[in-house]
């Protein structure tokens, strides 16, 4: 399964599936819906309202149609009520997020694609492509992959218990907070998962800058040997 890696706002890296074609043809029929239903909710108020003006009626029915997907995109960071239904984002292949250079760009194509050519070929590209890109994603250099579930972790999930006689190795330990442990396991729950050390590596880095802490032990090790350091000081207190 093509998968792509999103960077969090943690600076660690998750990897997200691709989003199927099924889940993008029904974000894009339940975005349909919603639009088909707004376009009938606005006819009806404006017929009971006996409007007539032109410049009104374009603007409330022509403009947020065609700006639907942009705007949305853009104010709700890449998904569409559809998307979000579906659980689906636009993101960049080097996982950082969207700009809004590239929600305009997927856009503009996608007037071609979808709307004047009726997805096929949307349809044809994503299925062909093996990254899960239209014309419009590879040229904004987008994609769209699938939100999985990222289970929570806290740090009273990864304060390792210890015996009575345990000495921590790194007394500095004291110095970091519980967020700063979560961000550890975090990393340390990717390299376990995923096989990728970079979380571990960045996070190991920091930490020791932090610290001040000078050591030849492998990441990894470090990394779990800190977490039960702060555990064992901090139950302590």
């Amino acid at each position: 399964m093509q998968t792509v890696s999103v960077r969090t706002t943690q600076n660690v890296v998750i990897e997200y599936p691709v989003a199927s074609l099924g889940d993008r043809i029904l974000a894009y029929l339940l975005d349909v819906f919603i639009i088909v239903a707004y376009v009938i909710l606005i006819i009806l108020f404006l017929i009971y309202a006996e409007v007539t003006s032109t410049a009104i009626i374009i603007g409330l029915i022509t403009i947020p149609v065609f700006l639907y997907h942009l705007l949305f995109e853009v104010f709700m960071n890449g998904q569409s009520p559809g998307k979000r239904q579906m659980k689906i984002k636009v993101v960049r292949l080097d996982g950082t997020p969207a700009t809004i250079g590239n929600y305009i760009i997927r856009w503009l194509l996608r007037l071609i694609e979808i709307d004047i050519m009726s997805g096929a070929i949307a349809l044809l590209t994503i299925a062909i492509n093996g990254k899960g890109q239209r014309v419009g994603d590879i040229a904004a250099g987008t994609t769209v992959v699938k939100l999985v579930k990222q289970e929570a972790v806290t740090a009273k999930e990864v304060f390792t218990l210890t015996e009575e006689n345990y000495t921590p190795v790194f007394q500095q330990a004291i110095q970091l907070n519980d967020s700063d442990i979560e961000l550890i396991q975090q990393a340390l729950e990717v390299n376990r998962t995923t096989g990728n050390i970079q979380p571990v590596m960045a996070v190991t880095e920091k930490v020791k800058s932090s610290l001040g802490v000078q050591t030849d032990m492998p990441p990894v090790k470090f990394l779990y040997t800190i977490v039960k350091d702060y555990g064992h000081i901090t139950a302590g207190k």
